[in-house]
């Protein structure tokens, strides 16, 4: 079982984000009268908490001093693909800005691409990493502690993850989304199992500081009673499926942070104002695999007992105006934004009773809602990887789980593929985890394949 270590030099740091106590967390489900022996879902919370609390809210190594505490430096090996999903969101130069980790290799199957990447990712000593075609090379030559699997179409991803633990790899930081159906997933998971390999998402959110106080917040029934989770995509052109897949993992991982994992979905697909059909089917984007609808809507009943729901219309309103999520109580209303700074702001009150007061969204710090941030340049270590670089580091180090692991990856991608699934089935409510393992709408072929 993976245990954590703590660091001493951060102590102070994490007592401010102390992990919850397993009876702590057992407070966020809702009240019953049933017994355990009775509630299989509370039994399976029991579960998650055991995971949960083998690991921090935030690793001390996470938001510790930008300066590069004593120890390995970390070679880092950057797999890239221009011209299919390329570098990411700036997965490759992220370990630039890290003292303790050092570029060894990159490997881009373009030539101008390999060639740029080789000049982009000089090392502060003005060293150059070595530039390979093909990334399989790269991980045997180079054995990389790290490796940055960095593009942002997702059709390699299984592959890649699976060469890097292969090739010995210590840990492995992937572009969400993560892989394009559960057996692939499955077999990820299992690898990691196998090795002790570590694998952490970008799912960059995940890693802020505020987060806890957000939680903490909720917990001591500062917006009241929490009735719903409300979560939209972008909705610019990739609004429907492509939104789901590309832009909805990031608001699907913090909905099981909020509210844990996912116990059943129940979902439409839309083409415009009617139903999607099979023949809607197509190829999409990014390497995800087959979609349809440019419209979809779907609620997935949470381990906490606290619904969620996800929304995403192709071109409605100002697009990425709702990214993100509203957590929902009787006496107020949190809302994060993905990607902003803050993520997060408190209106209190109740949602439901119009006044002609004043109500003002205040800004939640890791210090708590009001208060000023008192960590240093949290909005560019989100952004710019640092947090969840560390964690990932971390976690080596500390023998544990990071805190967007293979784990999550697999239950955001079966999430994904659960609102498929739903609408084939006319709507229906998926139990999960779910029983076919394969890549969503695989029974509805596109036209050109029938």
């Amino acid at each position: 079982m993976e245990t954590t270590l703590n660091n001493q030099s951060s102590l102070a740091i994490m007592r401010r984000f102390r992990q919850p106590s397993r009876k702590e967390l057992l407070t966020m489900l809702p009240e019953t009268s049933e017994s355990l022996s009775t509630n299989p879902n509370r039994r399976r919370f029991l579960a998650e908490t055991a995971a949960l609390t083998a690991a921090p809210l935030f690793s001390s190594l996470a938001i510790s001093s930008p300066a590069r505490a004593e120890g390995p430096i970390w070679r880092v090996g950057v797999i890239g693909q221009t011209g299919r999903g390329n570098y990411g969101h700036s997965l490759d130069t992220m370990w630039r800005q890290l003292p303790e980790t050092r570029i060894v290799a990159v490997s881009d199957g373009n030539e101008n691409g390999l060639r740029n990447a080789i000049a982009r990712l000089k090392n502060s000593d003005g060293s150059s990493p070595a530039g390979y075609r093909e990334y399989r090379e790269m991980l045997a030559k180079e054995s990389p502690d790290l490796v940055a699997v960095c593009p942002r179409a997702i059709d390699e991803h299984h592959e890649m993850i699976l060469a890097a633990i292969r090739s010995g790899a210590k840990g492995i930081y992937v572009e969400k989304p993560f892989c394009r159906s559960p057996a692939e997933a499955d077999e990820i998971v299992a690898a990691c199992a196998e090795t002790d390999c570590k694998i952490a998402i970008a799912h960059r959110n995940r890693y802020h500081p505020s987060l806890p106080a957000i939680k903490t917040l909720i917990e001591r029934g500062e917006i009241g009673t929490v009735l719903e989770i409300r979560g939209r995509g972008k909705e610019d052109h990739r609004g429907g499926g492509l939104d789901l897949w590309v832009l909805g993992s990031h608001v699907f991982d913090l909905a099981r942070f909020f509210g844990g994992d996912s116990l059943s979905c129940s979902a439409n697909l839309y083409q415009g104002k009617r139903l999607a059909t099979q023949d809607d089917v197509r190829q999409g984007e990014e390497g995800v695999g087959r979609l349809a609808g440019d419209r979809l809507h779907a609620r997935f009943e949470m381990s906490s007992g606290i619904p969620f729901y996800f929304d995403s219309i192709r071109n409605t309103g100002r697009p990425e105006a709702g990214f993100g999520l509203q957590i929902i109580g009787t006496q107020g209303i949190i809302d994060i934004r993905i990607d902003d700074h803050p993520l997060g702001h408190l209106l209190p009150g109740s949602p439901f009773q119009p006044t002609n007061k004043t109500r003002t969204w205040i800004p939640i710090s890791s210090a708590g809602p009001g208060k000023p941030e008192p960590l240093s340049d949290v909005g560019p270590s989100v952004a710019q990887h640092r947090y969840s670089a560390r964690d990932l580091i971390a976690a080596i180090q500390e023998k544990r789980l990071p805190l967007c692991n293979q784990n999550d990856g697999r239950a955001i991608t079966e999430m994904i593929c659960a609102v498929f699934a739903s609408h084939v089935a006319g709507g229906k409510s998926i139990p999960l985890p779910l029983t076919d393992r394969r890549a969503p709408l695989s029974d509805w072929p596109p036209k050109h394949q029938r």
